[in-house]
């Protein structure tokens, strides 16, 4: 079997490693990596990559930064050039970015069976860009790879056949248990000067924040409220860093034990995320990391794609009110809370996902 193996994004690189090697492992599969270049800063890309173990893409589309139409359109040309070219057995996307829905578009229009890895999130939120982009790739996808029962539920409710649509949990996870060796050997937070379950870590990345002056104040003074008392560690995005500069939002820092943090390696991130007292968030991976690792996570925003990481993980979502969120990690960081273990969260997703594929092309 040869699989297209497409990712963009930085949370894409965790998804599509583990389904690397699990495909290599199996002795039946050649995976065939394709980096679109939806992130391209190095320390978003490169640098990633190496600590994933995932080897220099055998294709690269270089489609860069630009507007949805811009970056949608660029993948959608260059997967087609590729495909057409390698003639895969299956093209594999994963998660909800711009590179997911173009890749799946290119592979079906070329009548390429088309695999997507967490099928069936739901957010409910159409102003939600990457809610656009589930919808239309799950549709237009021949093995839709589910995370969990909620999202086998949500299928099948749109009326997708279930013959199409396998439970076989969360590949994130999968990550995950990967890194964590290395993680514990990490000093990233005595070099930090923390002490484990002293700190916050936060994370805030999203347009719908970050692109909007009074929200990303909002959500910076809700963390300088955190850090008022407890240090909190802002591990930031590129573009939310350019945001925060060109906003003049720095001084919301002044006086607090609230810092900013350069993208950090997936190892460090792991080792910081797993000593924390609790984490701040608007991702929607490290939703599921921190249900996982069992680490209060206090999500800002008003929907959530991950629904189970509330009912059976460790996640709070609290609203855009950063009155709510200070409130929700003060409880947090004085309660604790325990590892959650969603249905086959259990680091062997990716295996089950190559075997499906292996079993279901061939008697095709």
């Amino acid at each position: 079997m040869k699989g297209l193996l497409v990712a963009g994004a930085r949370p894409n690189f965790m998804k599509i490693a583990p389904i690397h090697r699990a495909m290599l492992a199996s002795g039946d599969a050649e995976p065939i990596f394709v980096h679109t270049g939806q992130h391209y800063d190095p320390s978003m890309s490169a640098v990633f990559l190496d600590e994933l173990g995932l080897p220099q893409p055998d294709y690269a589309i270089g489609v860069g930064s630009g507007s949805h139409a811009e970056q949608t359109a660029g993948v959608l040309v260059g997967v087609e050039r590729i495909a057409c070219q390698v003639k895969p057995d299956v093209v594999v996307v994963v998660g909800d970015v711009n590179s997911t829905l173009a890749a799946a578009l290119a592979a079906a229009k070329l009548d390429i069976p088309v695999a997507h890895v967490e099928a069936g999130l739901r957010s409910f939120d159409r102003a939600m860009p990457e809610e656009i982009n589930r919808l239309l790739t799950d549709a237009l996808s021949t093995f839709l790879f589910a995370t969990s029962g909620e999202d086998v539920d949500n299928l099948m409710a749109e009326g997708v056949s279930a013959h199409r649509v396998f439970l076989v949990g969360n590949v994130m996870i999968d990550s995950l248990v990967d890194t964590l060796p290395r993680a514990e050997r990490s000093t990233i937070v005595e070099d930090l000067s923390l002490t484990p379950a002293g700190y916050v870590v936060a994370t805030l990345h999203r347009p719908s924040t970050v692109d909007r002056p009074d929200r990303l104040r909002s959500a910076l003074g809700a963390l300088a409220d955190v850090g008022a008392t407890v240090p909190v560690v802002l591990v930031s995005h590129p573009r939310s860093t350019k945001k925060i500069e060109a906003s003049d939002l720095l001084r919301l820092f002044d006086g607090t034990r609230l810092r900013m943090l350069e993208p950090l390696g997936h190892t460090d991130f792991v080792a910081l995320l797993r000593c924390a007292g609790a984490v701040i968030t608007d991702s929607g991976g490290i939703q599921e990391e921190t249900t996982y690792l069992g680490i209060p996570c206090i999500t800002m925003r008003t929907s959530t794609e991950r629904p189970v990481t509330i009912s059976e993980g460790t996640n709070r979502l609290v609203g855009l009110d950063p009155k709510a969120a200070v409130r929700a990690t003060r409880e947090a960081l004085s309660s604790g809370a325990v590892p959650g273990r969603p249905k086959l969260w259990d680091g062997k997703t990716a295996e089950r996902i190559v075997r499906v594929l292996l079993d279901h092309l061939d008697a095709r």
